[in-house]
Order: C-alpha cells, then sequence, then structure tokens
C-alpha cells in the first residue's frame, strides 16, 4: 500500500480523539462501512452517535447540503426517523480537523439510529421489502418540495446521468459486455421520456447497509434509511430504481421482490404510470453503474472491499433482468401499484361487451348443441386417481367415455383453473419462499376428434405460425392479430393443432371471420395430448413472437388473467362461467362455528388441501408440500395399489364379519406373517384408539385388574379409556390429572430427562417396580403395562437399551400383561423391524396397530397371543360393525404387500439412516439442534438453548417457516420443542436431501440463531 493511499485513512483511536476534541463527547469509537467518508459508531453509557469524517478536500458546501437535507427531513417528514444534526463545541454543524499530514478534514456528528443493517437480516420477506418500500417512498415525498444548489451536480450514481458507463464498456468481454451494451442502449432509447417525468431530490441511496431494520426477528420492519450522501435533484423515480437495484439482489425471483417494494412505495409516493413504463431499464441502468463501478475502483482502490461489495449480486440480477421482457415486468410494477396489469385491459372489457361470438363458429361442423363445462382441477373428482390423467391412454378413454355419455355437447372449460398435471418438475419455479408451481390455466379447451376443424371467429392477421413440436411437447399453435372497432388490439391463439394445419396460412395473410385456419391434431403430433384445442385471447404478446405462457403461477393469476381474458367475455355462455372455487377464510370460518369447538388446524395460515401424491400434499391451486408428518399414509398418498383394492371390492361387497368372506383371512394371514408366532389371534377394529381401548379391555377381563402403568407424555387415543391412560392429554391442557387407576412413570428421556446418559435403563425400569409396588400397597394388582417402543408425543424418544425387557419382566412377575402400542411405530417404518417391539427384544401379549395399516382408511387391529385370546373370550362376544369389512381387509392386505413388493421397510431404514446423518451435519453448524433421535422414518430433533433449555419459540417458527418452502412439519414432545419427521415411506433420498437444504436455510434465519 502506498503511503499516499494509506494517508487517507482515520483510525478507530483517531476518531476517538477527534470526537473528544471537537465535540467533548468520550466515545469507543467502531470503524463502520463508508464509500466516501470514514464512518464511526460512538458508544457512550448513554447515547449513541454516527462520526463522519470527510476525506481531504472535500466540498464544504456538499456538506452543508447534506446537513441542510437532514434537517429537513426532521423538520418536515411525516413519521421518518432520520439521523439528527449535532453542532460542534464552535456551534457549527460541520466541525473541521486537520490530520497529522496538514491535511483538512470536515467532521459531522449524527444521531446513531438503532437497529440491524438491512444486509444483516435473515430472512427477507415480502413483508419487509414492502416496509422498505414504504419508507423510501415517504423520503422521495419529503424530498419533494427541498432544494439545494448542490443537489444540481455531475453525479455518477445518478440514473439520469449513466451515460458516463458508455466510455467504460472495454472493462467488459463476453455476455457481461452484451448485457451492458442492451441496457446503455435502452437507457438511450429512453433519456428523452425519462427527462418529462417528475424531478426533484431523492435520497437516490438505500443500499443494503444504509437501511435500518427493527429487531423484531419474526415481522421486522424497516425503521430508517440513512446516508444522505447520495442525494441529487433527478427524476423521483430513480430513487425507486436504486432501492430495487439493492432489494433485487440474492432473490430468486427479482419480480417478485420488486412487487412488494413498489407497493409498499406506492403507498407512500404513488407512482404515475408513465413512470412505472420507464423503471424496468432505470434499475438496469443503476446496475450497470454498480458494476461499472466496482469494475473501475477495483484498479483505484484494490483493498476496498466495500467498493466491490455489491458486485457478485449486482451481475446475478443483470443477467436474470435482460431475460425479463420490459412489458411485463411493466404489467407486474402496475399491478403492485393496484392498477390492472395492461393499460387497454378496461377498453378491451368495454368492447367485449358489445360482442356475442357464436363458439360454433370457431368449430362448426360438430353438430353440438350445448356445452358441458368438464372440471380438471385439482380436486376434480372426475378426474380422480393420478393414474387417470398421467396416462394419456386412460385420459383419452375417459373423455371419449363422456363425449358418449353427451352425444350433443361440446366438451370444453379449463379457463382459470388449476391442473394437478401441471404440479410436476416442469412447471415448477423457485419463489421467493420457495418452490411454486405454474398450475392455473390460461387458455380455454375443446375437446373433439382430431382434424376437427378450427375456424377464424373474427377478421384478423396471421401474427405467426409456428412449430412448438421442436421445442416443447406440442405440435404448431397459430396466433392471429386483430385490431377492434372502436376498441383496442388483441391476438387469439390456437394450441395444438395439426401438422397440416401449418399449409393453411402464411405470416402477414388477412384473415376473415369464419375462414378455416387449421385442424385439431392427433396424439403423436401434440405430445401425446388428447385431441382438443387450446383457445386463448392474448392482450400483450409481451415480446413472444411463437408462443405465449398458456399457465401461470397463481399468485400471479390477477396479473396473467388480465393480459389473457377469459374467452368467455366474447362468448356469454352460462356454462362456460368460471368456477369459484371455496374460499379459505369460508371454510375457516365454518368449521369454527359448527365443527367441534376443540378441532384445531395446521399451521398460522390453514392449508386447504384437496389431493395427495406418495410423500406429497397438494393444495386447490396446485401447489405441492413435501409431507414430512403424515405416518398415516403409510405407502404414500393415495397410493395406486391401495386406491385399486379398495374401489374394486367397495364395487363387489362391503358387510360385516358375520358373514363368511376371504378377504378378511387373506389380510389375517398377510397380518400375522409379520408377527413371531407367539402373537397368532387378530382382532379388527377402526381405528388405534378402538384398538388400544379393546386391548384394555382384554387386559382387564384376562387379569381381572383395573391398574394400568403408563408413560409421561404418553398418548394411546381418544376415547374416554384411552384418554384415562394418557398422560399427554390428562395432564395437559383442560385434563383433570391421572385417574385413580392410572399410574404413571417418567419418560424415558436420556437427553433432557429425569436420568440422563449412557446409562439409564435400570433408574427408569425401577420406576415400573415403584409403581408396582404402590398398586399393591393399594390391596390391588396390575392389569398391564402399556407402551410404545419409541414415544411418539413425548418427542421421538428412543427407549434405552434393555428398558423393556425389565419392565416387562417386572409386570408380568405381578401377574400383568405387557401391551405394545404400534399406532405410530408399526408396520416396517422404523426399518430394522417390522414392528417397533422386535427392537426391544421382547415379544408383547397384545399389539395394537393403527393409522398405517389403512393408509388413511379407517383400519387397526389388535394382535395377541393365544392364552390372551382364550382369557378374553368369557362368553361376551366381542363384534365390531366395520372392523373386518371385506373392503378394509382388502385394503390392509394392499398395503402390507406394498410395504413387502416395494421394499419400503429397507427404504425406511436406508433413508432414514441418511437423513439422520444429514440432521448430525445440520447440528455440527447449527447447535440449536440439541438432540437427533429415532429409528427409520420415526426421527425427531430438538431445539434447545443454552444448559439444555427447550425452544418451543423456535420449533414453531421453524415448521412454520418450512410450510412457506413446501415442506410440512409439525412439533410435539413435553415442551413443544422437537420437530418429528415420520413421513409416508416412499420418503426418498431426493426427498431428505429437499428437507435438508430448507431445514438448513431456515435454521440459518436470525430468529433461529436468537436463543436467549
Amino acid at each position: 500500500m502506498n503511503n499516499t493511499y494509506q494517508n487517507l485513512y482515520i483510525s478507530e483511536s483517531q476518531a476517538q480523539k477527534i470526537a473528544q476534541d471537537l465535540f467533548g463527547i468520550t466515545a469507543e469509537a467502531k470503524k463502520m462501512p463508508g464509500e466516501i467518508d470514514f464512518n464511526f459508531k460512538l458508544d457512550c453509557d448513554d447515547a449513541a452517535y454516527l462520526l463522519k469524517v470527510s476525506r481531504p478536500e472535500e466540498d464544504l458546501e456538499y456538506l452543508h447540503f447534506q446537513q441542510a437535507l437532514l434537517e429537513h427531513v426532521n423538520t418536515h417528514g411525516n413519521n421518518i426517523l432520520a439521523p439528527k444534526v449535532f453542532i460542534d463545541t464552535q456551534g457549527a454543524s460541520v466541525a473541521e480537523y486537520t490530520d497529522e499530514y496538514g491535511k483538512l478534514r470536515y467532521v459531522r456528528l449524527l444521531s446513531w439510529v438503532d437497529g440491524r443493517v438491512w444486509s444483516s437480516v435473515n430472512p427477507i420477506t415480502s413483508p419487509l421489502l414492502e416496509s422498505l418500500g414504504e419508507e423510501a417512498g415517504k423520503l422521495t415525498a419529503t424530498l419533494t418540495d427541498f432544494d439545494h444548489p448542490k443537489a444540481h451536480r455531475d453525479f455518477v450514481w445518478d440514473i439520469s446521468q449513466m451515460e458516463w458507463t458508455l466510455a467504460q464498456i472495454d472493462l467488459f468481454e463476453g455476455p457481461k459486455r452484451e448485457i451492458i451494451a442492451h441496457f446503455q442502449q435502452e437507457f438511450l432509447k429512453n433519456k428523452s421520456a425519462l427527462s418529462q417525468l417528475r424531478q426533484a431530490v431523492v435520497h437516490n441511496d438505500a443500499n443494503d447497509n444504509n437501511v435500518v431494520v427493527s429487531d423484531d426477528l419474526v415481522a421486522p420492519v424497516v425503521r430508517a434509511i440513512i446516508d444522505y450522501g447520495d442525494a441529487v435533484y433527478t427524476a423521483q423515480i430513480n430513487d425507486l430504481a436504486v432501492t430495487l437495484a439493492y432489494a433485487l439482489m440474492d432473490k430468486p425471483d427479482p419480480l417478485e421482490a420488486a412487487r412488494a417494494v413498489i407497493k409498499g412505495y406506492h403507498k407512500s409516493f404513488p407512482l404515475e404510470p408513465k413512470e412505472l413504463e420507464l423503471l424496468h431499464v432505470l434499475v438496469a441502468a443503476r446496475l450497470v453503474i454498480s458494476v461499472t463501478k466496482s469494475a473501475l475502483n477495483k484498479q483505484l482502490e484494490p483493498d476496498n472491499s466495500y467498493h466491490q461489495i455489491s458486485e457478485r449480486p449486482a451481475w446475478e440480477v443483470l443477467e436474470k433482468w435482460i431475460q425479463i421482457p420490459q412489458a411485463l415486468a411493466t404489467a407486474h410494477f402496475r399491478v403492485a401499484c393496484g392498477l390492472e396489469a395492461h393499460p387497454n385491459a378496461a377498453a378491451f372489457r368495454n368492447w367485449a361487451q358489445g360482442q356475442n361470438w357464436d363458439i360454433h363458429s370457431l368449430l362448426p361442423g360438430l353438430n353440438k348443441v350445448d356445452i358441458y363445462n368438464l372440471d380438471l382441477s385439482v380436486g376434480s373428482t372426475w378426474l380422480g386417481a393420478k393414474s387417470n390423467y398421467e396416462s394419456n391412454d386412460k385420459l383419452t378413454q375417459k373423455l371419449k367415455e363422456l363425449q358418449h355419455q353427451n352425444p350433443k355437447s361440446l366438451i370444453c372449460g379449463g379457463y382459470s383453473e388449476a391442473r394437478p398435471f401441471y404440479s410436476t418438475e416442469a412447471y415448477k419455479t423457485e419463489s421467493n419462499s420457495g418452490p411454486s408451481y405454474r398450475t392455473m390455466h390460461l387458455g380455454m379447451d375443446f375437446w373433439a376428434a382430431a382434424q376437427s376443424p378450427v375456424h377464424s371467429p373474427m377478421t384478423g392477421t396471421v401474427f405467426s405460425l409456428h412449430n412448438n413440436a421442436n421445442d416443447k411437447d406440442y405440435g404448431p399453435t397459430l396466433i392471429l392479430e386483430h385490431q377492434a372497432e372502436n376498441g383496442p388490439k388483441f391476438y387469439t391463439l390456437y394450441g395444438h393443432l395439426s401438422l397440416s394445419s401449418l399449409t393453411l396460412t402464411r405470416v402477414g395473410q388477412t384473415i376473415d371471420a369464419g375462414q378455416l385456419i387449421g385442424y385439431m391434431g392427433n396424439e403423436t403430433e401434440n405430445g401425446n395430448w388428447s385431441p382438443h384445442l387450446h383457445f386463448q385471447l392474448v392482450l400483450d404478446l409481451l415480446g413472444n413472437q411463437n408462443d405465449f405462457p398458456g399457465v401461470a403461477l397463481p399468485q400471479e393469476l390477477e396479473l396473467w388473467s388480465t393480459l389473457s381474458p377469459d374467452p368467455n367475455l366474447l362468448f356469454k355462455q352460462d356454462a362456460l362461467k368460471n368456477k369459484v372455487s371455496a374460499d379459505v377464510s369460508e371454510i375457516l370460518s365454518y368449521r369454527k362455528q359448527h365443527l367441534g369447538k376443540s378441532l384445531s388446524v395446521s399451521y398460522k395460515e390453514p392449508l386447504h388441501i384437496v389431493r395427495g401424491d406418495g410423500p406429497y400434499l397438494i393444495d386447490a391451486a396446485g401447489q405441492k408440500y413435501l409431507d414430512t408428518v403424515n405416518n398415516v399414509a403409510h405407502v404414500g398418498h393415495e397410493h395406486p395399489a391401495v386406491v385399486k383394492a379398495g374401489t374394486q371390492q367397495m364395487a363387489l361387497l362391503n358387510t360385516n364379519t358375520r358373514y363368511l368372506h376371504g378377504q378378511i383371512t387373506e389380510f389375517a394371514q398377510e397380518l400375522l406373517a409379520t408377527f413371531p408366532p407367539e402373537l397368532s389371534v387378530v382382532h379388527f377394529v377402526n381405528s388405534g384408539s378402538e384398538a388400544n381401548e379393546l386391548a384394555l379391555r382384554m387386559a382387564y377381563t384376562v387379569t381381572g385388574q383395573k391398574d394400568i402403568i403408563a408413560s409421561e407424555i404418553g398418548y394411546h387415543g381418544n376415547t374416554n379409556g384411552c384418554i384415562g391412560i394418557s398422560s399427554y392429554k390428562f395432564d395437559g391442557k383442560g385434563g383433570a390429572g391421572a385417574p385413580e387407576h392410572t399410574h404413571i412413570v417418567p419418560l424415558v428421556d436420556a437427553f433432557r430427562g429425569k436420568y440422563r446418559g449412557d446409562d439409564t435403563t435400570t433408574k427408569y425400569a425401577q420406576h415400573v417396580q415403584h409403581q408396582l409396588n404402590h398398586i399393591q400397597e393399594q390391596g390391588r394388582n396390575v392389569a398391564a403395562f402399556i407402551y410404545e417402543s419409541i414415544i411418539s408425543c413425548g418427542g421421538q424418544i428412543e427407549l434405552p437399551e434393555g428398558y423393556l425387557e425389565q419392565a416387562y419382566a417386572m409386570v408380568r412377575k405381578a401377574g400383568g400383561l405387557c401391551i405394545s402400542d404400534e399406532v405410530q411405530v408399526g408396520c416396517g417404518r422404523v426399518g430394522k423391524a417390522f414392528w417397533g417391539f422386535q427392537l426391544h427384544n421382547v415379544i408383547p401379549d397384545i399389539v395394537t396397530i393403527g393409522k398405517p395399516l389403512g393408509n388413511g382408511h379407517p383400519l387397526a387391529a389388535v394382535v395377541c397371543t393365544q392364552k390372551v385370546a382364550e382369557g378374553f373370550a368369557n362368553g361376551m362376544e366381542y363384534f365390531n360393525t366395520f372392523g373386518g369389512n371385506p373392503v378394509s381387509c382388502a385394503i390392509g392386505t394392499a398395503v402390507l404387500r406394498t410395504v413387502k413388493e416395494e421394499g419400503l421397510q429397507q427404504q425406511a431404514q436406508a433413508v432414514g439412516d441418511y437423513l439422520k446423518e444429514g440432521l448430525k451435519t445440520l447440528q455440527a453448524d447449527f447447535p440449536i439442534i440439541g438432540d437427533i433421535r429415532g429409528q427409520g422414518l420415526f426421527l425427531g430433533f430438538e431445539l434447545n438453548g443454552p444448559d439444555l433449555a427447550p425452544l418451543a419459540p423456535q420449533a414453531s417458527y421453524l415448521a412454520n417457516r418450512m410450510k412457506t418452502f413446501g415442506i410440512l412439519m409439525s412439533t410435539d414432545g413435553l415442551d413443544h420443542n422437537v420437530l418429528k419427521i415420520k413421513p409416508p415411506l416412499v420418503f426418498n433420498q431426493d426427498h431428505a436431501d429437499e428437507l435438508l437444504l430448507r431445514l438448513r436455510t431456515v435454521c440459518s434465519e436470525d430468529f433461529m440463531q436468537h436463543q436467549h
């Protein structure tokens, strides 16, 4: 470093002396970032300040300009927090200081604004972005009537003056040079229009280190925008462009972030449509200035990292920004301001009111007299199982059957419909809050035979004719341009045409109303799609030459439905009116009013789920959620084999067990084959609660006793009997404590329980003996000891080795029975064994099974020894109307066979081990993860602070944040600080990787890092 370069700097010790000498303040100085000034935070006992020391030979009038600006904001700002100006001991707002080299420096003292700088905040959410826009807009509004001679200056950071970058184009090469050159030319094209927009002094520098955010870690807001050193007189819209240029950095979807900022800005400072039209290029211009300055600064001050701090993310935004058509960006900006996405939208609707297109003129010759509005939505019962639309042959056959049943109907529909076949990787995009799927259909579909003729309903000109089979999964698309009389220009799009349609028209050709323009294509011409016409209205092609998006993200439907309006505006068919799906708030309101008052819903923002698919749940808008909670859907949501078994048997017979039927014996054989030979009798019931209720009844009958020993925080069902042995319920909210005949032993938690460490087995087991002694002291004896082989509601807690062996031995010595509750852990979930008790070298007297056995169908079972079965058969018949019915048995058989045939037990072990190792890697990086436990795909990890303090708020935060990333998680445990992982067994390594990736993202967020 040369001496001249070194002599510029002010050290922290120098700053402390300057503060003392000029302002009489004794404080510790800490260096802060800055481009021009040297900035220091001064910490005193009762206050904090910002000390700004200029470089030598700084323009004094420029500094007075900044001070005047701050005074104006503090005087005239409406609810704006801005730094206050302090005078020195001589009464000057700009003090003078001569450094050790004889150089004159100017010094200013401002109040310190408490909070976090934007660059340190994680995550940057849409509400926070909106608050940034709102605060920046306030400043612009406040500065509208402020002016100063120094504001009118040549300034490289003024977007309106970005032409200086033209001379620096040689700093770049390759693709980067092309991006710079493109946006430089776009700026030059719009320079004249920019000069006609509103002009005033603006802040001009809402960068990562100039934005102060509140200390609220869950719902932070912007408190202030500081450092007015870049203020300049320019187009006011430039300030928003600057704010956006920084706010869009490191965002997967910059337009999504832009909408939030603009929405807030518009609240404080209403924007004009002509300003929005230039905003796309102005954001790019600011980024061009930024990367050009970074390139120059690397040469001038290679060791000053502040100059290059925004270079990488700026390039990332530029590379994304150039892919976004200006018209599309403007449409997004308009919607953010409460305007319609396209300025001609209202004019088109007004014109459309006077139109009444004959739908049969579009497809003449079909001899149809009415319309059948086909439901292909996510929750469509007509569409049914995934296999019906995953296979085009099946869908085609269903459509043929539907047409046969309705021979005089034109089958059509689908505008703004969320469709399940778009919930795939091909339609997946990464939003700023996780994955999202373009599921909303923007056109209207008409089904008919291949080669059905398609005619133009209106005079127009061929805009394009392109065979999309070359680069997409469908064939030729024709776009006609129309100029409405006394109305706007618009386009009609015709997709899924036949290859022969390519010869009927040519680009530029005039098309008359009623003229033949194409034919419906067959499956081979359209990527195996069933023959149909995709018809779409478009107000603005957004630069597209041969095609236009046919589907949209649900959160962007307002925008895209404006750009691509409902064709029924022209057809005016009652049968084609949009089907209105149930509103989430209405469903929730009805539930609260008319369903059980203790019924809860998951998550702060409830989900409206209408379809399941393997490890996923899918909401009404077609958005997929990876389900890591639902161990009910054991072999996957709506598994085809299970669905098929149930529907086939339901079509034949469903009755009770008083009649002979092969399904029940077949199911019993499949089930008992998974048990040791000692457990050889099965009773079929409908739920885990009913299974445990029956197990208790068996124990009472066989032993003649009523006392039960169970675990702290144990849960065994919702019947009276089960609640009476479930500490999770009777020791919780609304509970009345343990009944007389229930005896609770401590939760066997070796991590944070009564006894901790490796050698806890005997200590915990002794509590079973203590309870046995207590029961016998009352002149009674024990009926049963009931336990889960991994404690579920207690927090996925593994039992110490040998615990069940000792406990079973004690209970049996006293004459009691041993019940293993496998409702949650059974059927291969633990991986190493088919049943959880097999992990512990014991054989229970009774095993209860529930949730997984029916894969969501109400099916459960109690399996016991011959001795218990004979003891229970005391003459009182046990009969269950629905237990063991043929449909349930067919489903249960399919579940067990699926586990075996698809190797799901082995997959549970392999994926569970992989996931456990991944969680341990996370634990090394995030010590908040205190313990990781479980077997197979029955896992849990708990969050702890210092001294193992449970962190329930962080656990709740994590579960809710994971939902925004498309992953469903839930909390558990005595202190609600455990995240449970027990997904359908079809959960594979890719799903585990996605879970680990999103967990890492959320664990790095501010709230998760704050443990006190």
